[in-house]
């Protein structure tokens, strides 16, 4: 039966999702921030948002396996009460003395819940939609996150220069507060399925099963899966690393200001994402999924103009503008492709296997996330002077893994 788009519960999985992806955006900005204006040490900050990352990838596969177990609406309401709950811990404790430790633990479970929560977000999209809408409802998804990921990081950008990090800990408390009881009303359809010979041996043979599923019978997901690690450790590290401690730390500019412009230049990397889930989702019958390997490689070489900046540029304004205009670039580029591969994957995977699956998938993609992090901050630590070489030797390798591994793309069925 054809089922329309904009469902009353699609739509509000959408709204609830603005609401909780922004307050999502913001602290997640800040708690940095905070923690490289304190410090200054790149080294420091790159090794916080690595140790942050495994939680995130700890908890996705354990996502996924209850996504398919329990009720998707039950998840997300208990993880935003949850997450509005350690936003105000956090803020009750940051006065302390070990503001580091606390930073540190504050954001590694905030990863760790978007790690577990996404998988069923992602798992309620078939639930809601039927499959011809499978592009149009991802691109949505990737649309409203991207949105909220370009407001966040504005707005929270300038409460924080103006007022500080509490008003921002504040507001975005109440975004996951309001996001939670919205997400109390949406119907899901689920069928529970039983449990074979307890938790522990049901998640071990849940996890299995999606594993076999995507090196046997869809072996192609896991070799594009190796190509995203790839990608992840060499440049979506590098970028992560590298624009706030480049804009803050780096360029000619006032603190107050640099705090400012990094929050533009992160809400510019969600404009690029809105801007490419909006082409995604008008272009879908367009799009060939055979063709995806290109956008790789264009996003491997919008980084080489980021580096001959700061090689022929010293004026800090000049460098910022060049590296926001990249940065919105590599993201327009990525996202659809994302789109793409999502969509893909969820017209593939049996509805059984859905939440396991993509969840499998987010944490193998994942994992080089916390290393190419780490590496950044101690290569921008020791290239200090010479920023442009780190960013050269990320350009080029991504690009190398880009160009070799274009043909994995060609073989997509769809």
């Amino acid at each position: 039966m054809n089922q329309k788009l904009f469902s009353k519960d699609f739509t509000l999985v959408v709204v609830g999702q603005i609401i909780s992806l922004f307050g999502n955006a913001a602290v997640r900005f800040a708690l940095p921030l905070y923690l490289l204006n304190l410090t200054g040490s790149s080294a420091l900050y790159g090794t916080v948002t690595a140790c942050a990352f495994i939680p995130a990838i700890l908890l996705s596969p354990v996502g996924g396996i209850v996504a398919d177990r329990v009720n998707k609406r039950n998840i997300m309401v208990i993880l935003d009460f949850f997450t509005a709950a350690v936003i105000l811990t956090f803020s009750l404790l940051m006065d302390g003395e070990n503001i580091i430790l606390l930073l540190t633990v504050t954001l590694m479970l905030l990863y760790g819940i978007a790690g577990a929560y996404q998988p069923s977000v992602q798992a309620s999209i078939p639930a809601l939609t039927s499959q011809e809408h499978f592009i149009a409802a991802n691109s949505v998804i990737n649309t409203i996150s991207s949105f909220a990921s370009l407001i966040g990081p504005v707005l929270g950008g300038i409460l924080y220069s103006t007022y500080g990090l509490k008003p921002v800990l504040w507001v975005c408390m109440v975004c996951f507060f309001i996001s939670a009881v919205m997400e109390i009303f949406i119907q899901i359809p689920f069928r529970k399925q039983s449990l074979k010979g307890g938790i522990l041996k049901t998640a071990k043979n849940d996890f299995a099963e999606s594993i076999r599923f995507i090196r046997i019978e869809k072996p192609v997901i896991g070799k594009t899966l190796l190509v995203i690690c790839g990608i992840n450790l060499f440049l979506a590290s590098m970028i992560t690393v590298a624009l706030p401690y480049l804009v803050t730390e780096v360029f000619d500019l006032e603190a107050a200001q640099a705090n400012r412009l990094y929050g533009f230049a992160e809400g510019a990397l969600a404009a690029g994402g809105l801007s490419g889930g909006i082409g995604a989702g008008i272009f879908a019958n367009r799009l060939e999924v055979r063709k995806a390997g290109n956008l790789v490689i264009s996003c491997a070489a919008s980084v080489f103009p980021i580096a001959a900046s700061l090689i022929l540029f010293s004026s800090g304004m000049i460098n910022y503008i060049v590296i926001t205009v990249c940065c919105f670039t590599i993201m327009v580029f990525s996202t659809v492709l994302t789109v793409q591969m999502m969509s893909f994957i969820q017209a593939e995977t049996p509805q059984n296997l859905i939440g396991k699956v993509i969840a499998v998938i987010f944490t193998v993609s994942m994992c080089a996330q916390p290393l190419g992090n780490a590496l950044y901050g101690v290569l921008f630590e020791i290239c200090k002077g010479f920023e442009y070489a780190v960013i050269l030797f990320s350009g080029a390798v991504s690009l190398v893994i880009a160009v070799r591994t274009r043909n994995i793309f060609k073989k997509f069925s769809v």
